[in-house]
Formats: C-alpha cells, sequence, structure tokens
C-alpha cells in the first residue's frame, strides 16, 4: 500500500445530467482563438492553426461555486466556450474517429487576467498567471451527448446584459478536428476537457457581477464573481 507524507489532494469531478457518478478531471487543455471574430478583435489573422494551452484540473469551479475575483489583476475578462468532456482518447486520432471519444459537452467560461496574459505575450512568457490561476475554470454539469456536435447559439450575460453571443458552428476549427490537433500533441485520456474557445465580446468582471452562460442543447452555467 502506497504512504504518503501528507494526504494526496482530493480528485477534481464534474458532475453528469442523469447520473449519480461524476466526472474525474485529469487535465484542462483550451484552444486560443477558435472564432474568426475573436481572433480578429484580438489581432489575428484567419484559420491559423489551433494553438492550445492548459489550465489545471483544480482551477475547475463547479455550478455553485462562486470563483473568487483573483489577485493581481485590475482587468478580470470572461470568455463563453463549449467544453468537451472525453471519455477515451489516444495519440493521433484521426479527424473521422475523433467523434466517439466524447463522453459529452459543458458550458464552460474560461477566465482570463487579461493584463498579465498582456504583459505575458509582449514579452514572449507563457501565458500561465494569465489563464492558470485558482477558479479560472467555471464549468456547468456535462450533458452526455451521441451523434453530431452542438451547433446552436452560445451566448454570455453579466448582470442581465448579452456581452457575447454567437453561435458553435462559427468555430474556425471544429470539434473534431480540436480533437485531432490535440492528440499530436499529447495522448488524450478519459478525463480530459476541452475548452474550444470563445467568441468575440470578451470584456471585464468585477466583484458581485452575476454571469449567466448558456450554449443550445448543452445547458447553462450561472455564478457571481465572488
Amino acid at each position: 500500500m502506497t504512504s504518503y507524507i501528507f494526504p494526496p489532494p482530493a480528485q477534481t469531478v464534474v458532475p453528469v445530467e442523469g447520473q449519480e457518478a461524476v466526472f474525474p478531471v485529469r487535465r484542462i487543455l483550451c484552444v486560443g482563438r477558435n472564432y474568426a471574430a475573436h481572433r480578429a478583435e484580438m489581432g489575428g489573422d484567419d484559420r491559423e492553426p489551433p494553438f492550445f494551452f492548459s489550465k489545471p484540473a483544480d482551477a475547475i469551479r463547479n455550478q455553485g461555486e462562486n470563483p473568487a475575483y483573483p489577485s493581481v489583476t485590475g482587468n478580470l475578462h470572461h470568455e463563453i466556450e463549449l467544453v468537451i468532456a472525453l471519455k477515451s482518447g489516444g495519440a493521433d486520432i484521426p479527424v473521422s474517429e475523433a467523434l466517439g471519444h466524447i463522453l459529452g459537452y459543458a458550458v464552460g467560461v474560461d477566465l482570463t487576467r487579461r493584463d498579465l496574459q498582456n504583459a505575458a505575450k509582449d514579452k514572449g512568457h507563457p501565458w500561465d498567471s494569465g489563464k492558470a490561476f485558482d477558479g479560472s475554470a467555471p464549468i456547468s454539469a456535462i450533458r452526455p451527448w451521441s451523434g453530431a456536435p452542438p451547433q446552436g447559439r452560445i451566448a454570455i450575460s453579466v448582470n442581465g446584459q448579452v456581452k457575447q453571443a454567437s453561435t458553435i458552428d462559427n468555430m474556425i476549427w471544429n470539434v473534431a478536428e480540436v480533437i485531432a490537433e490535440a492528440s499530436r500533441l499529447w495522448t488524450l485520456s478519459a478525463g480530459d476537457l476541452i475548452y474550444t474557445g470563445t467568441p468575440e465580446g470578451v470584456g471585464p468582471l468585477v466583484r458581485g457581477d452575476e454571469v449567466a452562460g448558456e450554449i443550445e442543447g448543452v445547458g447553462t452555467l450561472t455564478f457571481t464573481v465572488a
């Protein structure tokens, strides 16, 4: 029996709709600039190869767990995203087989310390301090899914005012392509979550803001910035 110097951290989990069993999170991968209009507002060209960054599993905040306004920032941004939850994985997965590895989808928000991210970009440094902080990955329950991925409306409102609104079919790289590309860089596995990018309209949040995200057919996510 393995002996630990101190108790190991608890397993991060996400609820699954209609099931008592929960989804154990292995890791979180995120796609940058995967909607053309958002890519343009952030200063990029159309359909460049997708790029990825990561968040730690314990960045997850489930429905009912309000993320705290993080330290060392004055410019916290919301980014609403479709999240893929994998039930299996592998390396070099063909696009034609990618959808078979999906357990379901969730509504996620990629919270971003925009000032720290921009400073890191200017210096050619990693984005970890801007993207991978505590509570930076709010998520709804996972909705089990088979067949064609969601294509409908994705939107987020802050204090009742819509800030981002688009449709999933506006993604530059679709769900199957994202999985296939990620599997070229990592060996994917059950328990992996992939945040698939955000549409245009990202903007600031302050303490006390009430945030409501929704993806047609997938679900809703609400939280207050603590």
